[in-house]
């Protein structure tokens, strides 16, 4: 299937591990040209990396700003930046919240604050949020993480529905675990939970693999497909959706 992506500009925040790399690698297999925002390095190959710090408030006006003078304009943005840990309600404070709140919700409206001008130069603009299946439903291992999430949720389609008139194209993906380092890296979800728990990291990964309907974690390319596609010409006619790529997680039908 061509998905009309040859040649399209694409910006993609947390581009070098995890979701965000396999996005930015299907994007580029698909023809696109590719700007990856991230604090670190490791950018895919082909991909141009720029370095910013989108939890602090000058950071997504500078990323954009030069992914756009790379690429000479914007035709997609996918906001996938984010930090989740294991913790619980009483153990946040303010700070904690504070947070949660820049990197987890606000780099997000600021991305797509500075991207939104050049999106409607576009003849193809499409904006992807990543959430996930815990701003469907709360977890109560991430309480902030959660709260941000659904708020994800509910900023994506107020941009969705204030931009339909101006050809931008707007929906959020909602992942369940997903064998990323976020989970497995050393210190990672899997060693937090095991730490809270008392159980090994093994048992961690088999419980969460085993709560999913399909019986096992996502793989990263599985929701990069996903992803990709609502960055593509044939999703012409979706917006404003919440894609559930959660192995059955969340048991709902809307």
């Amino acid at each position: 299937m061509d998905l009309g992506l040859e040649g399209r500009r694409a910006l993609v925040t947390g581009g070098t591990e995890g979701i965000g790399r396999a996005v930015a690698q299907r994007l580029l297999a698909a023809g696109a040209r590719v700007v990856v925002i991230a604090r670190g390095v490791g950018a895919p190959p082909g991909a141009t990396l720029v370095r910013a710090d989108l939890s602090e408030a000058g950071g997504a006006r500078s990323a954009i700003e030069g992914a756009v003078a790379e690429l000479d304009g914007l035709d997609v943005l996918v906001n996938n930046v984010g930090v989740a840990r294991q913790t619980t309600l009483a153990a946040l404070d303010d700070d904690a919240w504070e947070s949660s709140f820049q990197v987890n919700l606000m780099s997000y409206v600021r991305t797509v604050r500075h991207a939104l001008p050049h999106l409607h130069r576009s003849d193809q603009a499409r904006i992807v949020n990543v959430a996930s299946t815990a701003g469907k439903r709360p977890s109560t291992g991430m309480p902030d993480y959660s709260v941000m999430k659904s708020a994800v949720l509910s900023f994506s389609r107020l941009v969705a529905d204030t931009e339909a008139a101006n050809g931008v194209l707007c929906n959020a993906v909602c992942p369940g675990p997903v064998r990323t380092p976020a989970w497995l890296a050393v210190g990672g979800l899997a060693d937090q939970a095991a730490a809270m728990s008392g159980a090994s990291r093994e048992a961690v990964l088999a419980k969460v693999g085993a709560g999913r309907p399909l019986g096992r974690m996502a793989e990263a390319d599985e929701i990069a497909d996903v992803i990709v596609f609502l960055c593509s010409a044939r999703a012409s006619y979706v917006t404003g959706a919440a894609w559930g790529v959660d192995g059955g997680t969340v048991p709902v039908i809307i």
